[in-house]
């Protein structure tokens, strides 16, 4: 007989499977049921670092979980285009396998392979390829980022079916069991290509290096195929638009042609880096048994005047990446492999900018926050991927820092004083969140701190809007605005599940026409 039950399980009994055990017949199971499996599980490092488990166990061993999916030929099924193979895009279409129809992938940037050498020449601070890079090419920008796989929009859709399509395409099983689950980014580009081998080998069809510059829509405003940058026109019944929080021409073609969008506040701010053993220190107070557990993370909220200043993609054993897409501009983003082994912990802290915050850009109504967002990228800018960076504790005396300490940041720095680059909404604003954050972080402000801008890739600047119940865009049928870049998502997750809510929309819709 299986009973699931939920414990607290100290750190030091969870690694061996005899204290385990031993521990869960204290728990009050009886010794023939210790057959067990950990369904979930997180650290609660509030006290003394404990695992909050939730168990399965069982008179009976318990049978090897096989994930299936039924992937169907879809060599002559109806034609569905997706732009952008990012998660939203990727996961659209292998569920437009599933259900039948033929996915259309065309993307601008390369496949992940050749991407990472283009990136690998970007981290040197030689040329950025525009087209290939950190945000752009396979995967999209989440390929080589953290690889995190939390979100909270668990009312939007299936977070399992996501999580177990990783699995089922190579990633490590843990992920179905840790409540803040990441693959890393040396893991995720082997996904990424086992997801194109399904796809292809089920009759789907990719575009690399082919960017859509606009959209083939008839007389009746439905949008029947793209135009692309290789002067080729493509046809299909739909077309799914999964792009990205970076891709700018994409809004201002929406712009121009005076389609439905909107400006959506973001937040904007700076990577911070400290030395992962500081980090650790502030989170687990058992020093015994640090060693045990995963390098720490944190999450930092607080209001400055109505405003919300806040930890975003915190990175524990990462790395600061230059992620720009334009030439002529500096932007930062953080990464970590599987092991999160780097010495340094970083994290984004940002601060919330809402459309009344930019008037002077009020000529651009939708692409106002866009406008802003794009020139104090310019405004970072020093060379190549330099990277203008101070001192956290410079930055509060409003005095540039002569140097900058050790750095995971690839690329070099411009020690200055970050108060002269940054907008003064985020400056100040900053100065007051690091203020509160050093109080509960003991050191958050120190020499050994490290400030790097810009931060401003938090979510897109624009939204592209959409009906709520047919997912189509308001002007344009069978055009489907999805994920980050349309504004309907924020991360890999929530950007898989919009695809997948609208490959399954689109199915929906051609049973209707059969």
């Amino acid at each position: 007989m299986e009973k699931i039950f939920e414990t607290s399980c100290p750190c030091e009994l969870f690694f061996r499977e005899e204290d385990l055990k031993k521990f869960l017949s204290s728990c009050g199971i009886k010794p023939e049921s210790l057959h067990y499996k950990v369904l979930r599980k997180s650290i609660d490092a509030r006290k003394r670092p404990v695992f909050r488990l939730k168990v399965a166990v069982s008179d009976r061993p318990f049978e090897a979980k096989s994930i299936k999916r039924e992937y169907k030929n879809v060599s002559n099924a109806e034609r569905v285009i997706v732009v952008g193979a990012g998660p939203c895009g990727l996961f659209a279409a292998l569920k437009l396998i599933e259900k039948g129809l033929k996915p259309i992938i065309i993307e601008r940037g390369k496949p992940v392979s050749e991407r990472k050498k283009d990136i690998a020449i970007i981290a040197r601070n030689y040329d950025l390829n525009e087209e290939s890079n950190w945000c752009f090419g396979e995967g999209g920008a989440g390929t080589f980022s953290d690889g995190k796989l939390f979100t909270r929009s668990t009312k939007k859709g299936n977070i399992t079916e996501v999580l177990e399509t990783f699995v089922y395409h190579g990633a490590d099983e843990n992920i179905l069991v840790e409540t803040h689950a990441h693959i890393g980014t040396d893991r995720l580009s082997r996904v990424i290509k086992n997801i194109r081998k399904t796809i292809l080998d089920c009759g789907g069809e990719y575009h690399f290096n082919t960017k859509v510059i606009d959209f083939l829509v008839n007389k009746d405003n439905r949008v029947y195929g793209v135009k692309t940058s290789l002067q080729t026109e493509i046809e299909a019944k739909a077309v799914i638009l999964a792009t990205g929080h970076s891709a700018r021409d994409i809004y201002q073609l929406f712009a121009t042609k005076g389609w439905a969008i909107e400006a959506k506040p973001f937040a904007m701010g700076v990577r911070v880096e400290h030395s992962q053993e500081l980090i650790n220190a502030s989170q687990y107070n058992d020093k015994t048994i640090a060693h045990l557990l995963p390098a720490a993370s944190y999450s930092l909220v607080h209001n400055v005047n109505n405003r919300g200043v806040f930890s975003f993609c915190m990175c524990p054993g990462g790395m600061i990446i230059p992620a720009s897409t334009e030439k002529g501009s500096l932007v930062v983003n953080g990464m970590s492999s599987s092991n999160r082994g780097s010495k340094f912990a970083n994290s984004g802290i940002v601060v919330s900018i809402n459309p009344q915050d930019v008037k002077e850009y009020k000529d651009f109504p939708a692409l106002s926050l866009m406008k802003f967002q794009q020139e104090c990228e310019k405004k970072m800018y020093v060379n190549n991927q330099t990277a203008p960076a101070q001192r956290i504790s410079d930055f509060i005396k409003n005095k540039a820092s002569s140097n900058i300490g050790a750095s995971s940041y690839p690329s070099g720095f411009h020690a200055c004083n970050m108060n002269d680059f940054l907008p003064k909404i985020v400056a100040e604003n900053l100065k007051e969140g690091f203020k509160v954050f050093d109080r509960r972080i003991k050191g958050f402000i120190s020499n050994q701190a490290t400030m790097i801008g810009l931060e401003s890739r938090t979510s897109s600047p624009v939204r592209i809007l959409r009906d709520k119940e047919s997912l189509q865009h308001p002007q344009l049928s069978m055009l489907f605005p999805c994920g980050e870049g349309a504004g309907y998502a924020g991360g890999i997750t929530s950007s898989a599940i919009d695809g997948i809510n609208v490959a399954e929309k689109i199915a929906q819709l051609f049973e209707l026409y059969k």
